[in-house]
Parts: structure tokens; C-alpha cells; sequence
């Protein structure tokens, strides 16, 4: 128990490896945390601005749902950090006071929300969703107005309203969330700069983060803080960030950047990265979130995984299972009179059958997404519970 890290976090937060695979490098742990403890390996449901897309929080509870993650960006626009301090922090504002949750700096969003259909490359329909913004440089700015040692200065999405976000203010902003772990500032690029532009991004992002913890640590307020590596695909300079953060006393250390192009690049990247970060310490991947980079991934030793992959699978109508993916669209379904998939035991596949969730559809009721949604992140949470099992019986 405990992080390892010498942080006043000791007393609060803490990893427990409870056991290690005799076949790979997997584990099962437990993350505890002020509100709450997090079995891993574990799927973090994407709260972006502090709900579920689709879902009520009680549903994604009773599926499963322990650890959750939100988003310093869209909730500084909307409704601001002052009014989410003023009603206790998030988790009264949410009315979840005994789960714990996540907050990232704001730092992806600033650089890529306003190339939503650039930053995420996929490669053939089960590709998972890498975090790597495709657009040329420089258009990837284009919502950023300046980009220096000081911060970001953008334009909000919702009213042009000029914006600052500093590794301090960042900082600031999480501390009125109170989020039971928060991420530094941090810069991301596209995956297609030049190699002397990402070298630049990746030593302002060590510095921001130093900046960052250096803040956290005046005021700690019962939170944890991950540090980011980053570096892109190009393993020198993953390695300097490797070596940066982990000389530095975080509670946790996260996987950012540009992951790479396909699955292939990501895993190469992952397998040169996780011998180097097996400690005691937590490890984040971040954003990669699909079944399998999961399995894939679960072996190298990552303990927690965030994406919103399953709720927006479920909102294109997308639902799945264990023999693959179900299209709601199918006319295939309509008369489907069945679960959604005999061996889930779901509240939606016990109480409606694949052709109601069809008719549902296409009639283009609401209650089509949040039925499939619920299914999603339970399918999801059921698969790690079979994954920590796996792990604790070494057949994985």
C-alpha cells in the first residue's frame, strides 16, 4: 500500500498490487482513493462534461463503473470552475460522493477539439481510437491564438470569449473540481510535425508539468497527481520524458501523445515504454479505450484505460458483445427476439430483446442510445472483472 512517492498523498492515496501474472506482465491492483477504492485493471468511463453521455450515473454505477474521468476544458467553459467550488466540488455537483474521479488538465482539448475530425486515426473499422491529430501543421492552431512558455491563450468554442490556461490555472481549476486524481499541463501535438517541433512540444510539456506539480504541491487538498510522458512514436524521446517524469514525485504516471498511427505503433511504443514504468506506481494509458488495445495492453502491466469508445459506439448504434459487434441498423434484428447477448446479465439485456432495442432505432427514440449505452459500459466493466480474474488465476 501507499504510492512510493514521499508526497503528503501517502496518507491518502495509494496502489496495492495484489497479485502478479506468472505469464506476463499483468496485475491486479487496488487504487484507493478519498472516495472510494478502484479494482484494477480497470475501464475509466469518459464524464466529459460531468455526466455520461446518454446515461444517468446511478445506471453506470450498478454496470460496473468505479473509476470516472472529466474534462478540465469543457468544464472550465461550462459552467466554470467558481460554480462547481461553490457546490462542494464535483462530486456533490454530480451527486457521486462515494466513486472516485479524474480530471485531465485541459491541454488535448485545447489543441485538437477544433479538429475533432482529425484527431483520431483509425486504420479498417475495429481500429481503436489513437490519440493523434492528423491535421498539418500549422492548422492544428488554428483555435489557438498563442502557444508560449507562459501557456495557451485560445478562443472558447461556445462564445469566443478569450481564454488563458496556464499550468497554474489549470492547477486552480481541478482544485475546485476535486477530483480525486488530476493531470499537469501538457502540450499535444499532431503525430506529423517535424522531429525538432516535437522535441520543442515535449520539453515545454516537462516544464508546464513541473510548474504544475509545483502548484499541487502548495495545496494538495487530499489529491493525487499523474505525471504525463510524452515524446510521440520516437522512442529517444520518449525515453527523456520517461526519464523526466519519473524522477519527479507524482503519485501516478499517465501515457499521452500522439500514440502513433495504427495499432502496430502503438503496441511497438507500449512494449518499449512499460518495462520502464512497472513500479509501484499507477499507470494511465490515456485515451485508448476499445476492447482490444485493452487486451492487448492488459499483459504490458497498464493499470486504468479511458475512452469514450463504448458510449459512442452506442450512439451510432453500435452495441457490444461477445461474439462481436451488433448493428442495431440490421434489418437482421427486427426480429431478434432475444438479449442482446445471452451471456450478459446487463439490466437491458435481462428486461428487452435485440428487436426492441431495433425497433428503437430506427423510430429514433432516445431510449435506443441510453439502452445501448448501458449495455456498452457494462459489456465493458464485465470484460476487465474477467480480465482481473485471468490475471489472479496466471492465464493471462
Amino acid at each position: 500500500r501507499g504510492n512510493g512517492s514521499g508526497l503528503p498523498s501517502e496518507d491518502f492515496f495509494g496502489f496495492e498490487v495484489v497479485h502478479r501474472s506468472r505469464r506476463s506482465h499483468a496485475r491486479v491492483g487496488r487504487l484507493h482513493t478519498p472516495h472510494g477504492t478502484v479494482e484494477t485493471p480497470a475501464f475509466v468511463m469518459v464524464a466529459t462534461n460531468a455526466t455520461p453521455k446518454c446515461l444517468d450515473l446511478r445506471q453506470a454505477d450498478a454496470s460496473g463503473t468505479e473509476l470516472i474521468f472529466c474534462n478540465t476544458y469543457h468544464l472550465l467553459l461550462q459552467p466554470g470552475p467558481a460554480v462547481i467550488e461553490a457546490a462542494g466540488g464535483l462530486h456533490a455537483f454530480m451527486n457521486r460522493e462515494h466513486r472516485p474521479i479524474i480530471t485531465d488538465s485541459g491541454g488535448f482539448q485545447v489543441f485538437s477539439l477544433q479538429h475533432r475530425s482529425d484527431s483520431r486515426i483509425t486504420s479498417g473499422p475495429q481500429a481503436p481510437h489513437l490519440k493523434a491529430s492528423s491535421g498539418k501543421h500549422p492548422s492544428w492552431r488554428s483555435s489557438v491564438l498563442k502557444v508560449d512558455e507562459d501557456g495557451v491563450l485560445f478562443r472558447s468554442y461556445r462564445d469566443g470569449s478569450l481564454v488563458s490556461l496556464t499550468p497554474e490555472s489549470s492547477v486552480l481549476a481541478q482544485k475546485a473540481y476535486g477530483a480525486d486524481i488530476i493531470i499537469p499541463l501538457d502540450e499535444v501535438p499532431p503525430h506529423d510535425i517535424s522531429l525538432a517541433e516535437l522535441e520543442q512540444s515535449v520539453q515545454r510539456s516537462h516544464r508546464w508539468m513541473t510548474r504544475s506539480l509545483a502548484a499541487h504541491l502548495q495545496d494538495v487538498r487530499r489529491q493525487a497527481m499523474y505525471g504525463v510522458i510524452h515524446g510521440g512514436v520516437d522512442k529517444r524521446l520518449r525515453q527523456i520524458s520517461v526519464d523526466h517524469v519519473t524522477r519527479l514525485p507524482f503519485d501516478g504516471i499517465a501515457i499521452g501523445g500522439s500514440l502513433g498511427s495504427d495499432r502496430t505503433e502503438m503496441q511497438s511504443l507500449l512494449h518499449f515504454l512499460m518495462p520502464q514504468l512497472r513500479g509501484f506506481r499507477p499507470t494511465h494509458l490515456l485515451g485508448i479505450g476499445d476492447e482490444r488495445s485493452i487486451l492487448e495492453a492488459v499483459p504490458l502491466g497498464i493499470d486504468t484505460f479511458d475512452s469514450s469508445f463504448p458510449t459512442k459506439v452506442a450512439r451510432h448504434g453500435g452495441l457490444l458483445t461477445a461474439r462481436g459487434r451488433v448493428r442495431l441498423q440490421s434489418g437482421e434484428n427486427a426480429r431478434a427476439f432475444r438479449p442482446i447477448d445471452e451471456r450478459c446479465d446487463c439490466s437491458v439485456c435481462s428486461h428487452y430483446t435485440l428487436a426492441y432495442l431495433h425497433h428503437l432505432h430506427k423510430a429514433r427514440e432516445p431510449l435506443a442510445q441510453t439502452l445501448a449505452t448501458q449495455h456498452n459500459v457494462h459489456y465493458m466493466c464485465n470484460m476487465m472483472a474477467e480480465q482481473r480474474e485471468l490475471i489472479l488465476q496466471d492465464r493471462i
